[in-house]
């Protein structure tokens, strides 16, 4: 679980210091949620300020929906955040899970 607060935790740091249509889309100000689907652990926050805040972890699936939802494996979660995952592929197979707004979504593909 260190491994994955880690992770969002660098990630975060990621989309701060991402320049042009990165930058804009984290710039969204949105609930989120991540669950770790090993783990059986949901870490949940705000994407807010072009940073992700994680704010409580709870046990088992989000108990409320959050307007950004990720789903998937602690492994999937280090190796999308240090560039051994590509999320396009990595979501296209099923091995990742993100759901959010028509809206959101157009705007997060310029992440992916």
């Amino acid at each position: 679980m260190a491994e994955c607060r880690s992770a969002l935790r660098r990630l975060s740091d990621n989309l701060a210091a991402a320049e042009g249509d990165v930058r804009s889309t984290a710039a969204l100000d949105r609930s989120l949620s991540c669950h770790i689907k090993d783990l059986d652990v949901t870490f949940t926050g705000r994407l807010a300020d072009g940073r992700i805040q994680v704010r409580d972890t709870v046990e088992g699936p989000p108990r409320e929906k959050a307007e950004i939802r990720l789903a998937m494996t602690g492994d999937d979660l280090v190796a999308l955040v240090d560039g051994d995952l590509n999320f396009a592929k990595a979501w296209a197979s099923g091995r990742v899970r993100l759901e959010a707004g028509f809206r959101d979504l157009l705007k997060l593909r310029s992440l992916l």
